[in-house]
């Protein structure tokens, strides 16, 4: 069942250890506004997965991000989110994976529910259709002797 939280209240998350950000809900219009990013449109054609993934986060993040604790300047100073402190965040491979493993990749799998197996006549796969021929008679062959 798809449960709803009407209220969309930013929520806390614990990105690595000793870090926590306070994230805005992932909506239509938050992941819609980070596709207009201009770093994902200044991408260049046949940009690799991977350039093009983190340019995403980084759009994601620095829309979503409202706060965080535990993270501070070269000097250890506290500092608060702006666009250039999400990207360096977001550089270090832990924060990235932690950020699409917790914030991302929730809406991606919900995404990903509604492309999943045909029902069944008999439950949520109804209407299936067969894709395998049906089996043929075995070719009887000669008796060994």
């Amino acid at each position: 069942m798809l449960t709803l939280d009407l209220t969309n209240a930013p929520q806390w998350c614990d990105l690595i250890p000793g870090v926590r950000i306070k994230l805005r809900p992932l909506t239509t219009a938050l992941m819609v506004s980070a596709r207009g990013d201009p770093a994902i449109a200044e991408l260049p054609e046949g940009a690799a997965t991977e350039e093009a993934a983190l340019a995403m986060a980084k759009a994601l993040a620095r829309r979503a991000i409202l706060a965080w604790e535990g993270i501070g300047d070269a000097d250890g100073t506290p500092i608060e989110p702006s666009p250039e402190a999400i990207d360096a965040l977001l550089d270090l491979w832990p924060a990235f994976e932690a950020f699409q493993t917790l914030y991302v990749a929730k809406a991606l799998l919900l995404d990903a529910e509604k492309n999943g197996s045909a029902p069944l006549p008999t439950g949520p796969s109804a209407g299936a259709k067969a894709t395998a021929r049906p089996a043929q008679d075995p070719v009887p062959t000669a008796p060994h002797g």
